[in-house]
This record gives C-alpha cells, sequence and structure tokens, in this order.
C-alpha cells in the first residue's frame, strides 16, 4: 500500500510572510512581477504533496528552528526560504522569508 499523500496548508504566520515577500518585491519589480513571484512561491510548495518524494527527507534541515519541538525544513525558491514542518494530517507551511532582507526580520 502507498504512502498518504498528505495537504499543503499556509498557516496564518506563513501567509503574512508571503504578503510581506510580495510587499518587498512590489517596490523592487513592480506589480507584476511581484505577482509572479508570490504564485511561484505558493507553487512550488506543490511538490510536497507528491508521493514520488520522501517529505520528510526532501528539504535541507531548518537550522534556524533547530530548538523548536519538531521538525523543519527548507525549500528555497525566488530567493526565499519556504520553511515548513511534516504533522500527522497535513505539511504545514510556517515561514516565507526573502533571503535578501536583513535575517533579524525572519523571527
Amino acid at each position: 500500500m502507498g504512502e498518504v499523500i498528505k495537504s499543503v496548508v499556509w498557516t496564518k504566520r506563513a501567509s503574512k510572510d508571503l504578503e510581506k515577500v510580495t510587499k518587498f518585491n512590489l517596490k523592487l519589480y513592480g506589480a507584476d512581477k511581484a505577482l509572479k513571484i508570490a504564485t511561484n512561491l505558493r507553487e512550488s510548495t506543490d511538490i510536497l504533496e507528491s508521493s514520488v518524494i520522501n517529505v520528510t527527507e526532501y528539504g535541507q534541515v531548518d537550522g534556524a528552528f533547530l530548538h523548536l519541538k519538531y521538525d523543519y525544513r527548507k525549500l528555497i525558491s525566488n530567493h526565499c526560504k519556504i520553511t515548513y514542518r511534516v504533522g500527522r494530517e497535513n505539511i504545514y507551511i510556517v515561514r516565507v522569508f526573502d533571503t535578501r532582507q536583513n535575517p533579524s526580520k525572519n523571527k
């Protein structure tokens, strides 16, 4: 029997992060490009719902979250770090951070 595919769920925090990244890109590139980047970031997490990969080993371990209870992993897309964790029923996108910004904003 195959592995159960879990749905990707964006937390409120991650959605707010995506809004901030979009505003950051809006200033740099304009509305069309900022919207394309935001859409690409959302779509880049679709791979986590695939049965082809082992989601618990797919992204790199996110060292910024090692002090927390769960294992957090990260994906990189369009200068952004997307941090996620695998739950019992879903895969949670917990943070999105544009790596061109000051790292202190990723707290």
